[in-house]
């Protein structure tokens, strides 16, 4: 297998897996899905396509389950919620812009990849839009200070199917085993020490077909597939040792808007 080394990424796409219902946040998230969950306003899946976008990427798969209807509605709207417009009640009802305040060189495609969909096939379902030879996967709900531009060319130096960033979050995850540069055990047992999965990958395009199945529904990116790449010798780390957090529950909601409002945002790598 041979990568090529000229990867602009800005034709990379960054499939987010956004179809979660977010139990654990239930406080916060009860009429929402997990992806609108907002921090300082506006959605983690908002934050997390900043940090992509500071880094040139631009085209955004979102795999969509429970309640996806209320993210289509949230971007398609995005523009009307946040300038200042004219609507002519007449005709085709057109709207006149006359602010651009937060206007995005997005490319968003939503997919819908099933209501109760594990993550695994969410990715497969997605498979129609993965036309360059890579793309750029992370999870709907952490955020972290990473350096994509690093963690890409790590990817690329590596040759290897996948690449995945490992974190140093508290030990409520599970531990992957590292030899040099390879992730050699993907495991699911908690964990005190060591790196864990934070997600932030980059995948070969052939993954999808050699790993995954659109129909095996109840089947988890972490389970079979990368433990199965990581015994293939093709799964590779990227090490990020700042910040990195996951929004899994009610308490980290809190702690995460409590950092935004002290603008001790650490994350928060782009430019306002």
């Amino acid at each position: 297998m041979v990568h090529s080394q000229i990867a602009d990424p800005a034709d990379i796409p960054v499939v987010i897996l956004c179809g979660g219902m977010g139990t654990r946040l239930r406080e916060a998230s009860e009429q929402l899905p997990k992806g609108l969950v907002d921090i300082g306003g506006r959605p983690v899946l908002w934050h997390i396509m900043k940090t992509y976008s500071h880094y040139g990427f631009r085209r955004f798969v979102l795999c969509l389950g429970y309640k996806g209807d209320m993210i289509k509605d949230y971007f398609v709207e995005h523009r009307a919620r946040m300038n200042d417009f004219t609507l002519r009640m007449r005709g085709d009802h057109e709207l006149e812009f006359h602010t651009n305040v937060a206007d995005e060189d997005w490319d968003i495609t939503f997919a819908e990849t099933g209501l109760t969909t594990a993550t695994g096939a969410r990715i497969a379902r997605a498979a129609k839009y993965l036309d360059a030879p890579r793309f750029a996967l992370t999870y709907g709900d952490g955020v972290g200070a990473v350096d994509l531009d690093a963690a890409l060319k790590t990817h690329l130096t590596a040759q290897k199917l996948g690449t995945l960033t490992g974190v140093h979050p508290s030990g409520r995850y599970g531990e992957i085993s590292i030899e040099g540069d390879d992730v050699t055990a993907f495991n699911e047992k908690q964990s005190q020490t060591g790196y864990v999965n934070g997600g932030f990958f980059f995948f070969e395009r052939e993954f999808v077909d050699q790993y995954l199945d659109a129909d095996a529904v109840e089947e988890m990116l972490e389970h079979a597939p990368l433990k199965r790449l990581a015994r293939d010798g093709q799964l590779g780390i990227y090490r990020h040792e700042d910040f990195w957090m996951g929004m899994d529950t009610f308490r980290d909601w809190k702690e995460l808007n409590s950092l935004w409002d002290a603008g001790r945002a650490d994350w928060k790598v782009w430019d306002d």
